[in-house]
């Protein structure tokens, strides 16, 4: 691995308000930004970028994105105050391996992806407040699905509807709207109402998931947006709905939790893998 080859160009750092709020950087026009990034990185850094780039392919394959926005982050394993994300103007399903940013928690990109896009500022701001409050979080996912904002916007939250509902009884949290997230300041209340949870739901905005690795993280998303899409269909169908009983919920949610049977998103990582292998192996390039 050259080092050396792995710093940032001075202008890929840049101040918000000099990209109105959205964009830090862009490369310049014309700079070719192609180099051989396995060669660059360490053996666990290529396989947090394969592992993370497969996530955002599962998130196109199970209808989770919105155009190119939102974002999945990563933590390296050997860089632990550095992390992974997307280039902003790639849509998901041309996210790979090699054109993921590393970037720090002042929003530099320590190394570039092939890509001339920067990183998106606001979630920069998202993602950075969860990895920055929670080390034992390696992994944050943040979307905006019409089911998952639709459940934001509802008073009532997450509902024990179904066993996908019943998985987050009690541990959850919710983060009022503060509007599009451009300041820094609201690192501090995102932080403060995710608290020890995995999933919060951001009011009127979307969902964040998170977890120790990007296969726990990823189930721990599919499930919140599971529970979102059933909630969503049930309470439209304009018939009384069942609740089940409370104590039938505390254990659902306790067998759920990790420890006590096993990582929820582990065991189904290595199919996950095996299907997009299958359709497209590109995102490993």
């Amino acid at each position: 691995m050259n080092e050396s080859n792995a710093v940032a160009h001075p202008h890929e750092h840049a101040e918000a308000s000099n990209n109105n709020g959205s964009v830090l950087g862009m490369a310049a026009e014309g700079e070719n930004v192609s180099r051989p990034i396995r060669e660059l990185v360490s053996e666990v850094e290529w396989e947090t970028r394969v592992n993370l780039a497969a996530a955002y392919r599962l998130m196109v394959k199970y209808g989770m994105t919105d155009m190119i926005y939102n974002h999945i982050t990563a933590r390296l394993p050997d860089r632990t105050d550095e992390f992974l994300i997307n280039a902003y103007g790639l849509h998901y399903s041309e996210i790979t391996a090699s054109n993921l940013h590393r970037v720090n928690h002042d929003g530099e990109i320590t190394m570039r992806g092939n890509s001339h896009y920067g990183i998106n500022y606001p979630g920069f701001i998202i993602h950075g407040a969860v990895h920055l409050a929670r080390p034992d979080v390696n992994c944050v996912i943040h979307t905006h699905t019409r089911a998952g904002i639709a459940v934001s916007a509802m008073s009532v939250g997450v509902l024990p509807l179904s066993l996908f509902g019943m998985r987050f009884a009690k541990n959850i949290g919710y983060h009022d709207c503060e509007g599009t997230v451009v300041k820094m300041d609201e690192r501090e209340t995102l932080a403060r109402d995710l608290g020890g949870h995995d999933v919060m739901m951001l009011r009127n905005h979307g969902l964040i998931a998170c977890g120790p690795t990007i296969a726990q993280a990823f189930n721990t998303h599919y499930m919140l947006e599971t529970a979102c899409k059933i909630q969503v269909d049930a309470m439209c169908s304009g018939t009384e709905l069942v609740m089940p009983p409370d104590e039938v919920v505390q254990e659902t949610a306790r067998l759920f939790q990790p420890g006590v049977r096993r990582a929820y998103g582990v065991m189904e990582w290595e199919a996950m893998l095996r299907l997009l292998d299958r359709e497209d192996p590109a995102y490993r390039e």
